[in-house]
C-alpha cells in the first residue's frame, strides 16, 4: 500500500491552497460551488486554533445522520491526526455550514464502538478512498459525531 504523503511534502502546499479555494467558493455562493468533492458532500466547519486562539475553517466531506453530522479526521491516511480535529476536540462547541448558507451549532465527539463502525462503513460508502486511507496508517481514524448544541 502507498503511503499518504509526509507532513513535509509539496503535495500539501497544494492541497492547503485547493482547501482555501473550495472554503472562498463554498461561502460566497452559500454551497452553490464548493458543495461536494468527488460526489460526496461537504460543509464547512468552524474551530479555533487551540493554541492560536485563532479562528480557523475547514471544508470537510460529511454523512448526514439526522439530526447529527457525521465527518472524519483521515488527513489522507496520514499517521497523525489533522490539527482540525485537535483544535474541535478542545472545544465544547462550533458552528458549521451547510449548503444553501444554513448555519448550525453543533458538539463534537468522537464516535466508538459499534457506532464507529456503523457510521464508518456509511462513510466509505459515502467516500470510497477512506477505506484506502483507514489502510496507510496505523492509526484508527476518528469518525467525529457533531450533535446539534
Amino acid at each position: 500500500m502507498v503511503k499518504a504523503p509526509s507532513s513535509s511534502s509539496p503535495w500539501w502546499t497544494i492541497h492547503r491552497q485547493w482547501v482555501r479555494l473550495d472554503k472562498a467558493l463554498f461561502s460566497a455562493t452559500r454551497g452553490r460551488v464548493g458543495a461536494t468533492y468527488f460526489g460526496a458532500p461537504v460543509l464547512l466547519l468552524d474551530h479555533v486554533g487551540r493554541r492560536t486562539g485563532q479562528a480557523r475553517t475547514n471544508p470537510l466531506i460529511y454523512l448526514d445522520d439526522a439530526p447529527n453530522l457525521v465527518v472524519v479526521a483521515s488527513k489522507g491516511g496520514t499517521d497523525a491526526h489533522p490539527h482540525w480535529f485537535h483544535n474541535l476536540m478542545a472545544m465544547d462547541s462550533t458552528e458549521v455550514e451547510l449548503p444553501g448558507g444554513v448555519r448550525r451549532r453543533v458538539r463534537p465527539r468522537v464516535a466508538d464502538g459499534t457506532e464507529r463502525e456503523a457510521l464508518w462503513s456509511r462513510l466509505v460508502r459515502v467516500y470510497r478512498p477512506y477505506a484506502t486511507y483507514a489502510e496507510r496508517t496505523a492509526r484508527r481514524i476518528p469518525v467525529v459525531v457533531l450533535e446539534p448544541a
